[in-house]
């Protein structure tokens, strides 16, 4: 007869020890042993039955012994007890393979004890997950003790508390948590898993405006109106899904901004058609109590393969892309552009390297000749810093002199531009102290007059180095000295009383409001490049225009009557620099005569641009 069949007894069979020996003591210390195992027994029989739990004794071959009524009562029918049913299907033990497997190992007595979580199906149909103890009994017991614990309020309580951790309370819809663990599990699933494409897309938007919206109408009406944005996006979203094995993921990031997350994307087309009803749909105004408001979004779109990318470099691309809609004049969706973003990229990676390389040495100065028309002599050389960045090579001004602008940068970098441009004419100025010496005009950009004291700066120099002041010739733009006033004003006065050049940069490109050279002490109009290449031959035997020699002739006779010279730029042809030898232009400056060089190479082109004098080719 089975252990199961013995009813209640079988409990007791479970600590009753054989008699086997014949010997009388034997016997006494034997029929003590079954008395205390009796009592034991005894005990354990109450505590079984009585027990909140329920919990059953399963045999070493994995059979129900004997149940108590909690047990029954949770895996029991009157036609159908526990009692000889195997253990581990009622408690679902089979379907994952870790559990079954450390389940036989207690059976063994090769395990202490196993626990864990199973969803079972209680007898009424209805399920239930709860929590599974096995053990093996004290000495003398054979079998093991299985308890299951209900624990399906516990579970509810926990699903509960989840979604309000996972949910934005004013939008109801995920937060940024679920969001990422959604993503990052998209990522990490095989491309089986995540549908035929194994694809990712993201569209990432915010309001335009809300801040304002949200400032002077109250945190109670931005809350209503995300509400009411979220549910929008929700509908976007189901519309988008239709068809389809799922809807993109809505999300709240935060503030005002959202995500729609693509899980299987076919490609950037299925990502615009979500963006553009995105934007019709957010285009049309909100109705908030009789309130009626309007916002628009920008929107920036990523598709990609998800084998290729990360959680942060997904989001990195969203960002930048939503800066650009942004940047664009917003209400509007823009793709992510690697070649835009390389180029961003690359100008993060000098701005951050800019002040170091600075400090390691990195800069140079190449020098271009400024060159007198009437006689073709080398007046003067203009300082052109370049960068020898070790990822990106040489490195023009127009690649970084923004950037140092915008940080700060600039003014060290100003400083040292200044004291090497002065150290190497008066360096020229000793080398040929039987030749004119050659000024030096050094660029100095606005920031460097107001974060700095450009003055101190230059008085320094100059003593340090002992080139005259009027050697130095300080370049400023135009639209930096038209309309000056307090301190740029007073550094220019300051720096003209020392006996300092200043020269306008790029005349004719700004306000070109000349009533102002009266009142500021410039002496010298550099004239920007697109005036003189309106001097070239628009096409062979084709005359140049002549309303370009005009307006050109009119600016240089003015800058004479107020006492000032004039430097024409970008002089490329012989015949440019005869013209503006003929119409009075005072120096040029230009590929003609020479592309900015080393300094060593500076004392050669003394001779050599002799040849450009009046009346030779």
């Amino acid at each position: 007869m089975s252990a199961a069949s013995e009813g209640p007894t079988a409990a007791a069979d479970l600590v009753r020890p054989a008699v086997t020996d014949s010997d009388p003591e034997a016997s006494r210390r034997t029929g003590t042993e079954v008395t205390r195992a009796t009592d034991a027994g005894a005990s354990f029989r109450s505590a079984f039955a009585s027990a909140p739990l329920a919990m059953a004794v399963v045999d070493r071959d994995g059979l129900v012994v004997t149940a108590n009524d909690n047990f029954t009562a949770l895996f029991g029918t009157a036609a159908r007890p526990p009692a000889g049913q195997v253990a581990a299907e009622l408690v679902d033990l089979t379907s994952d393979g870790r559990t079954w497997h450390a389940y036989r190992e207690v059976l063994r007595g090769r395990r202490a004890r196993l626990r864990c979580t199973r969803r079972v199906k209680h007898p009424d149909g209805h399920a239930m997950w709860v929590q599974v103890t096995v053990a093996p009994l004290h000495e003398g017991f054979q079998g093991v003790l299985l308890s299951v614990a209900d624990i399906s309020a516990r579970r509810e309580l926990q699903a509960r508390l989840r979604h309000l951790q996972m949910h934005d309370p004013v939008t109801r819809l995920p937060n940024r948590t679920l969001f990422f663990e959604r993503l990052t599990a998209a990522l990490e699933s095989e491309p089986e898993e995540r549908g035929s494409t194994g694809r990712i897309g993201l569209c990432y938007l915010d309001l335009d405006g809300f801040k304002a919206i949200n400032d002077t109408l109250g945190h109670r009406v931005g809350d209503r109106l995300l509400a009411a944005v979220a549910e929008r996006l929700t509908r976007c979203a189901d519309e988008a899904g239709f068809a389809r094995a799922g809807a993109p993921l809505v999300a709240r990031l935060g503030g005002d901004e959202f995500a729609l997350l693509v899980e299987d994307s076919t490609g950037t087309e299925q990502l615009a058609d979500l963006a553009e009803s995105v934007l019709r749909a957010l285009r049309a105004p909100f109705d908030l109590s009789g309130r009626r408001l309007s916002v628009t979004a920008s929107v920036g779109v990523v598709e990609r393969l998800a084998a290729d990318t990360t959680a942060t470099g997904l989001m990195q691309a969203a960002d930048t892309t939503l800066y650009w809609a942004k940047a664009d004049g917003k209400d509007r969706w823009t793709l992510f552009d690697p070649e835009r973003n390389a180029h961003r990229m690359t100008r993060q990676a000098l701005a951050s390297t800019l002040r170091p390389g600075i400090e390691r040495g990195e800069f140079r100065l190449e020098y271009q000749p400024l060159v007198g028309m009437a006689d073709g002599r080398l007046r003067g050389v203009e300082a052109l810093v370049r960068w020898d960045h070790p990822q990106f090579g040489i490195l023009t001004p127009n690649r970084f002199i923004g950037l140092a602008e915008e940080d700060g940068a600039i003014v060290p970098l100003g400083r040292w531009v200044l004291a090497t441009a002065c150290r190497q004419a008066r360096r020229w100025q000793l080398e040929h102290p039987a030749e004119e010496p050659l000024f030096v005009s050094v660029n100095v950009a606005v920031r460097q007059v107001w974060d700095s004291d450009l003055v101190a700066d230059v008085d320094r120099v100059l003593a340090e180095t002992g080139l005259a002041p009027e050697l130095l010739q300080i370049e400023l733009t135009e639209s930096a000295v038209m309309g000056s006033a307090g301190r740029p004003l007073q550094v220019l006065q300051a720096l003209s009383a020392m006996g300092v050049r200043i020269a306008i940069d790029d005349f004719g490109t700004g306000y070109s409001n000349l009533a102002y050279l009266s009142r500021l002490p410039v002496d010298v109009l550099k004239l920007d490049g697109s005036f003189v290449r309106g001097f070239q031959y628009e096409g062979e035997g084709a005359p140049p225009n002549p309303a370009d020699e005009v307006v050109v002739e009119a600016m240089i006779q003015l800058a004479h009557r107020l006492g000032l010279t004039v430097t024409a730029e970008c002089v490329e042809t012989p015949a440019q620099a005869e013209r503006l030898r003929r119409i009075g232009c005072d120096t040029g400056q230009g590929w003609l005569y020479s592309r900015p060089v080393a300094p060593d190479r500076i004392s050669g082109l003394r001779a050599r641009t002799t040849s450009y004098a009046v009346g030779k080719p």
